[in-house]
């Protein structure tokens, strides 16, 4: 009953998770959504809802919320911790404190850990508990990264997360577990497909909660929580501040190509969305490959400085709303578009730049460079490969072999992305390889190296 009672809005790309929970009267209840309201507009829609209430359960660093844009858009009453020092209007709950959403009830408990005011919500039907919205406390097979706020404050943050998935362990066995964060977010390290769970079952299988003694799970916790984009430093303080709203869909503005290559000159980004291969026969100098895929969002806010406008080209088939969306949610503007594409800026008279992008049998056995996440190199990789993280790049540009080297990552994308930024550092570009690691391997008939 509890699932059906609240429907699931995921955002594969970064890795996270809202809720919909219908109150019975025409109103509904959303968790944590995200300044991109598509997915859960449509979800209301589809069941004829209209959204009364927004909860968020932390000051979010890896999206801005959209719970300033509910209540400027349609009145929803914004509920939030009240120690969380947020500057704009919102109903301010302490522990303990509840809410009568009008035959439900949400209970507040503060969970600090993940964030100083972070809370979680258990949604009650009379006494009994439904089912609790974790956020970044207790997530599947584990518990959300502490050192967001500084590696200074991860250790005793993460004190305070051992206290809180305990707290959150007196609920029932049967209670439903909804947390935010889940595979593929950079605030927690799960790998798992499950984005939902129990509380009996974390308690039986969560690793962490195997762990009695708090500097164990300190330990454990703290061991390896792996690098996360830098814009992630700039998204609480926007969202204490309140996130503005939109009044309307965010425009991709066309520019022509000598208003481009000016603004390029100036030193604003150009980043290219297209599918590596269309990038990789043709692109603008010094452009980016962020291919427009699911995790758009998080390379934009990875390889693009905060703050940036860049200059976008896509092909005529990518959905420019996608591409608007998925910078809005992390706090990006984007200067414009190439009206015309290269296509418009070679007709203009500008040189074409081009990239090699080559199968894994057609590569002659190169030294390697995995730009891949260290958890993922350490799981395997080809033997000897140089490991740098594509985020790292810029700042790693003289340990880059000097003789011709193939770049990999998982499947192209990323390593396209990491070829980019050595070409546009002045720095010849790499091979890029299409395909992984294993794919390599394969190939070359070599078996693959693991650990760091």
């Amino acid at each position: 009953m509890a699932d059906e009672l609240v429907p699931a809005v995921v955002d594969e790309g970064l890795g996270n998770t809202s809720y919909l929970v219908d109150l019975g009267d025409g109103r509904a209840l959303v968790i944590d959504p995200s300044r991109d309201l598509r997915a859960v507009h449509a979800a209301a829609a589809a069941t004829d809802l209209a959204i009364g209430f927004a909860a968020d359960t932390h000051l979010h660093a890896d999206f801005l919320t959209g719970a300033c844009q509910l209540a400027a858009d349609g009145d929803a009453t914004i509920l939030a911790s009240a120690t969380g020092g947020r500057h704009y209007h919102h109903r301010r709950l302490s522990d303990g404190d509840e809410v009568d959403l009008g035959g439900l009830r949400l209970r507040t408990l503060a969970t600090p850990g993940h964030t100083d005011e972070h809370v979680a919500y258990v949604l009650l039907d009379g006494a009994r508990p439904l089912g609790v919205f974790t956020g970044g406390s207790l997530i599947v097979g584990s518990a959300s990264r502490t050192d967001l706020l500084g590696a200074d404050r991860a250790e005793e943050l993460a004190r305070a997360q051992f206290a809180s998935v305990r707290r959150l362990m007196q609920l029932p066995d049967d209670v439903m577990v909804w947390p935010t964060h889940g595979a593929g977010s950079f605030c927690a390290a799960p790998t798992g497909a499950q984005r939902t769970s129990t509380i009996g079952r974390e308690r039986a299988s969560n690793p962490l909660l195997q762990l009695d003694d708090e500097a164990a799970f300190v330990a454990t916790l703290l061991g390896s929580p792996g690098s996360y984009p830098p814009y992630f430093d700039h998204l609480s303080d926007i969202n204490r501040s309140g996130p503005s709203p939109i009044e309307r869909t965010p425009m991709l503005d066309p520019l022509d190509p000598d208003e481009v290559a000016r603004l390029a000159d100036e030193g604003t980004p150009v980043v290219d969305v297209r599918p590596i291969e269309a990038y990789a026969e043709a692109h603008l100098p010094g452009s980016v490959s962020i291919e427009l895929r699911d995790a758009f969002a998080t390379w934009l806010g990875w390889l693009v400085p905060f703050g940036a406008r860049p200059v976008i080209v896509r092909d005529p088939s990518q959905d420019p709303d996608e591409i608007r969306w998925q910078a809005a949610k992390i706090g990006y503007t984007l200067r414009g578009e190439l009206a015309g594409g290269v296509a418009a800026w070679v007709a203009s008279g500008r040189a074409a730049t081009s990239t090699v992008l080559a199968a894994p049998g057609d590569v002659p056995a190169y030294p390697t460079l995995d730009i891949r996440q260290a958890s993922e190199y350490a799981g395997g990789h080809v033997a000897a490969a140089v490991h740098i993280e594509l985020g790292d790049i810029p700042s790693h540009l003289d340990t880059l072999p000097r003789a011709t080297y193939v770049v990999m990552c998982g499947h192209g994308e990323r390593a396209m992305s990491a070829a980019s930024l050595i070409e546009r550092a002045g720095r010849p570009a790499p091979v890029v390889l299409l395909g992984g690691p294993e794919e390599w391997a394969a190939a070359h008939r070599v078996a693959l190296a693991t650990g760091s």
